[in-house]
């Protein structure tokens, strides 16, 4: 089972928004050094909580301090850019990190729409567009001269195109391109993912670089060796999502001054549905589910995606995953 980490440079109440991108950096050589085999960076846009913007240039960041891990975008929202300026930045990055690079593409605008006619005057249909666009950058990224154009600079290595999802939609497309696809567990708590993973396999299409299937899901865990531990510092990111389920965002807050004021009543139903679903506790307790997790979906990779307003909570979660799967065997050796 190999293990991989999808980060979203979240902000933190009391602290610069800059600081969540030095942390981003900070994490990425804390899990390549633990044997993670991936790490994705998000992309979103206008949020005061997750303010990873330009993951193509985190990647670069990434790329000069790690040696080993592969370095991805999960991912780029496609239809805000033009397909040839996507594969010319990611050659670029290939060539800066070279048989390192994933180019995780989506349809999703990553905000809201007034962000994404800002980003591209002709927002309005552009994600209609998507599969052409994903053509283009196979074509473009795997160094082919396609529509008499090349994306520079060429090199003997070429970036891995993955589809992510959280629908129907991106798991048919994959299966159609014949491209590894990610499903997004964290999104909708896995509402889903089993349509979206049969319908991958059972529709898969060979291509010449992915002759059968690759999928993986991406899940949100925090763990501690005490459970409780765990469950306190999850209570930030479910008083984020209290929130923004009431159209609140704002940074993530400290889970002490959450504790001591307590969450709303009217929040009581949603919050017990969510730590039911939630891959919260000791680590022992959560390897166990998401490896059933993992056997079920017959997937042999996971992404996790973790947050905590302490840091070091953070790096400790995924140290003790990491040796509860034995990465840091493997890193070793």
């Amino acid at each position: 089972m190999r293990l991989s980490v999808l980060d979203q440079s979240i902000a933190l109440e009391g602290q610069g928004q800059d600081a969540a991108i030095r942390d981003t950096l900070s994490l990425a050589a804390h899990a390549e050094a633990l044997g993670y085999a991936r790490f994705w960076l998000s992309e979103h846009h206008g949020l005061p909580s997750i303010v990873g913007s330009a993951p193509e240039i985190l990647m670069a960041a990434i790329a000069a301090r790690t040696r080993r891990i592969r370095i991805g975008s999960a991912g780029v929202m496609l239809p805000h850019y033009s397909a040839l300026k996507v594969a010319e930045q990611f050659r670029v990055l290939e060539a800066l990190a070279p048989g390192r690079i994933d180019l995780g593409v989506g349809r999703a605008p990553g905000g809201d729409m007034r962000i994404a006619q800002a980003l591209n005057p002709n927002a309005y249909g552009a994600a209609e567009h998507f599969p052409e666009q994903v053509r283009d950058l196979q074509a473009w990224t795997s160094q082919a001269s396609h529509r008499g154009l090349t994306a520079h600079p060429l090199g003997p290595h070429a970036p891995e195109v993955w589809i992510l999802g959280s629908s129907d939609y991106g798991a048919q497309l994959a299966a159609h391109l014949g491209l590894p696809y990610a499903f997004a567990y964290f999104f909708t708590d896995g509402q889903g993912v089993e349509r979206a993973l049969e319908l991958y396999r059972s529709l898969y299409r060979p291509s010449e670089r992915h002759p059968t299937p690759q999928a993986t899901i991406c899940v949100w865990a925090l763990v501690a060796e005490r459970g409780d531990d765990a469950r306190h510092h999850a209570m930030s990111r479910e008083h984020w999502r209290m929130a923004r389920m009431r159209g609140e965002l704002g940074p993530l807050q400290d889970p002490d001054r959450i504790a001591e004021r307590g969450f709303r009543a009217e929040d009581a139903a949603a919050l017990e549905a969510m730590r039911a679903k939630a891959f919260v506790g000791a680590v022992a307790e959560v390897s166990g589910r998401l490896r059933a997790l993992a056997a079920e979906l017959e997937l042999d990779e996971l992404v996790i995606n973790s947050w905590s307003f302490h840091s070091e909570v953070r790096r400790n979660s995924y140290a003790l995953l990491a040796r509860e799967f034995g990465l840091e065997a493997e890193a070793g050796a």
